[in-house]
């Protein structure tokens, strides 16, 4: 006999000749590496979840940020709208009140006069001339009246404007 017939297995090692043994001892092997890839895939499945968690978290906490920004924006912009509205509204009351002062109204007549005379000075010739004298002549008194006495005595007087324009005429008249 040989050596190696004398050299029997053990019976508890018997079984690995057996391919039933061998097929089941491949199959726990791979099952153990596909576990072993399933448990590394969640663990990383995991972290990436946590990931991108926080990330939404952020993404919100930012979006939360930019719309309290945009809301407060809106408010002020609102607010001074508003605020402008109602100035625009007072300003609006407020020129047609000027409009109907007196000082106001007699400015645009004053305006509407000046124009008139304009275009009379242009169609009429004889009208510029005797125009412009009784203009200086105003504008004299006008100026003699802001410096003093003549003031003082126009207050006192009160004289009305036309019979200043009159006292004018018969000065013309007179020279």
């Amino acid at each position: 006999m040989s050596i190696l017939a004398e050299f029997t297995l053990p019976e508890s090692v018997a079984f690995l000749s057996n391919p039933f043994w061998w097929g089941l001892a491949v199959g726990l092997v791979l099952i153990f590496f596909v576990w072993q890839g399933k448990i590394s895939a969640i663990r990383n499945l995991k972290k990436e979840n946590k990931r991108v968690e926080k990330e939404v978290t952020e993404l919100q906490t930012h979006l939360n940020t930019q719309l309290k920004i945009n809301a407060s924006g809106n408010q002020t912009l609102t607010q001074e709208r508003d605020e402008l509205k109602e100035q625009n509204e007072n300003l609006r009351v407020n020129i047609a009140t000027l409009q109907q002062k007196p000082e106001k109204t007699e400015l645009r007549q004053l305006n509407i006069t000046e124009a008139a005379v304009s275009k009379m000075r242009e169609q009429a010739p004889g009208f510029a001339t005797a125009w412009e004298q009784a203009l200086r002549a105003a504008e004299d008194d006008y100026a003699r009246a802001e410096n003093g006495f003549a003031r003082l005595f126009k207050k006192v007087s009160r004289r009305s404007p036309d019979k200043s324009v009159h006292a004018l005429e018969t000065d013309e008249s007179n020279h």
